[in-house]
């Protein structure tokens, strides 16, 4: 027969082993979840598609991104007036009312050899966009020279009070020709319209081109005793010394057009045929 001692040392070495028990299994969860948190962890780092946590957004420097097309931040307007131009000259609205029926039609062209010979040398360009370079003002300075081939057998000189022609008389394979030499500066509003890549621009511009005359002349060419000889007369030939023309200019890429009309005549008023110079020509290199 147990006493009532024993039974209570029993019952207290029961709930003793009962504590341990629970202190163990304790002991064990706490090691499943330490092991366990590490690894799902490291699982949702590697798998951000099945990660529970939303990742916050990014952002992204515009300015920064390579960009193959249009740069709205470092592109500047650049015309088209610099290069290397070639044309062909014309007279137009001829008036030689104050000539005689004798001496009409005294400066009709030989078109196909008169020619317009442009170097541009200098170009200032300024778009005006704030966030495009297709709209722009477009000056410069250049040099030009204009030569007028005579068609028929003459030549002109001036008189004392205009020009009067000159009937030539040295052989049959004799060359009359007018020049003048002048230094231009255009005020151009051009448009461009990007195609395809923002470098390869079709446009169109116009306005106006001042000219400043620093010479002319005319040269007559011929044969004597088989020898070639040349008659160089410079003078001013009662011409303008300020030009004002009317400038349009047309482009894509390699081809490259422009058309000039003077809006006043080549000579003073009363001074000689009221003509007007026009020319049409290319680029042939542009700057």
């Amino acid at each position: 027969m147990v006493n009532k001692s024993e039974k209570w040392d029993r019952s207290r070495f029961y709930h003793a082993k009962d504590q341990s028990l629970i202190l163990i299994k304790l002991f064990l969860l706490a090691g499943i979840f330490l092991f366990a948190v590490p690894s799902q962890a490291q699982y949702w780092d590697t798998n951000p598609s099945t990660s529970p946590e939303k990742k916050s957004p990014t952002v992204i420097n515009l300015k920064s991104l390579p960009i193959e097309g249009f740069n709205f931040w470092e592109d500047e307007f650049k015309g088209h007036w610099a290069g290397i131009h070639l044309g062909l000259n014309g007279l137009a609205r001829a008036d030689y009312s104050m000539y005689p029926d004798d001496e009409q039609d005294f400066l009709d062209l030989n078109l196909l050899r008169s020619t317009t010979f442009h170097v541009n040398l200098f170009q200032l360009s300024k778009g005006l966009q704030h966030t495009r370079n297709t709209i722009g003002l477009v000056t410069g300075l250049g040099m030009e020279l204009q030569t007028y081939y005579l068609d028929k057998n003459t030549s002109f000189v001036a008189g004392d009070s205009r020009i009067e022609p000159v009937q030539l008389y040295f052989d049959a394979n004799q060359k009359s020709k007018f020049s003048s030499i002048y230094l231009n500066m255009p005020l151009l509003l051009e448009f461009q319209v990007p195609l395809k890549h923002y470098k390869n621009r079709l446009y169109l511009s116009g306005g106006i081109t001042v000219s400043r005359q620093l010479g002319s002349h005319t040269k007559i060419k011929y044969r004597k005793n088989n020898q070639k000889q040349k008659l160089k007369t410079p003078d001013d030939f009662y011409t303008h010394d300020f030009r004002y023309s009317a400038t349009a200019r047309l482009g894509y890429r390699w081809v490259n057009l422009f058309a000039t009309y003077d809006l006043r005549p080549l000579f003073e008023e009363g001074k000689g045929p009221e003509v007007y110079p026009f020319s049409v020509g290319l680029a042939l290199i542009l700057f």
